[in-house]
């Protein structure tokens, strides 16, 4: 049942995943996309055939009204959220909307593309899970740097940098306090929805960039659910200096 998955796969099941005119499974042994309908199904050895990930026209719209939602140009998010209302063709006034703004049109394929690959990353790697192997990693983040265009980055503390939304809503903060000549970042976070948007990554850089100024040390304790965040401190020349052991109260 194994397979890889390579940049044609990924594209094909991106397309049968917007495909609402029928209803498709992936052919572990062939590795193809099949049509339940038209193809030809192997009745004895079912189990090579498995769902491919799960996108609604719910998720379509959902993901549409994020990227206007972040947008900064008040006007642009203005006309596209009026698509957005309309009572029926949504997606149509959507996409003839963004055709009358190609910057704007090509962020937003950008945007959806990696959307929906890291679906399809997170489909694959469920799978990955069962067969005893080690999940592969997300997208490169090159589409949010894109995305990012549309939040305000700031400085509101000497050590404190936040990021908003074109509507003014905080999407993510960092904050660190100095102690003897060490800068301890003590909160580090991005709200759910804003999140594989690189806002993290960038709002890291904005306070290395103040501790480099002083030269000053940083240290950062990364909990274990999001251990994920270890990678981009890495690159940022971070190394793992101690363990921290909790003992809850109840024990």
């Amino acid at each position: 049942m194994r397979f890889d998955l390579d940049d044609t796969l990924v594209n094909g099941i991106l397309f049968y995943m917007e495909n609402q005119d029928g209803e498709y499974l992936f052919d572990t042994q062939e590795c193809q996309i099949i049509n339940i309908e038209n193809d030809e199904i192997d009745e004895d050895n079912s189990d090579r055939y498995i769902s491919l990930p799960q996108w609604t026209t719910n998720d379509g719209y959902r993901l549409m009204e994020k990227f206007t939602l972040n947008l900064k140009n008040p006007l642009l998010r203005a006309e596209l959220t009026a698509a957005l209302n309309k009572n029926k063709g949504v997606f149509r006034s959507f996409k003839s909307a963004l055709e009358q703004h190609p910057e704007t049109e090509k962020k937003w394929l950008l945007f959806k593309e990696k959307k929906m690959k890291n679906e399809v990353i997170i489909w694959y790697n469920s799978m990955r899970e069962e067969w005893g192997l080690q999940p592969v990693g997300s997208e490169p983040e090159d589409t949010a740097s894109l995305v990012l265009e549309d939040f305000l980055f700031k400085q509101t503390e000497k050590y404190c940098f936040t990021a908003e939304t074109a509507g003014g809503e905080e999407a993510g903060i960092i904050k660190a306090f100095l102690e003897n000549n060490i800068l301890y970042i003590h909160n580090l976070e991005v709200k759910p929805e804003y999140r594989s948007m690189g806002i993290g990554k960038t709002l890291l850089s904005k306070l290395l960039e103040k501790a480099d100024e002083r030269k000053l040390e940083l240290l950062i304790d990364v909990p274990e659910e999001t251990g994920f965040f270890s990678r981009s401190l890495l690159l940022e020349n971070f190394k793992p200096c101690m363990q921290r052991f909790k003992r809850d109260k109840n024990i």
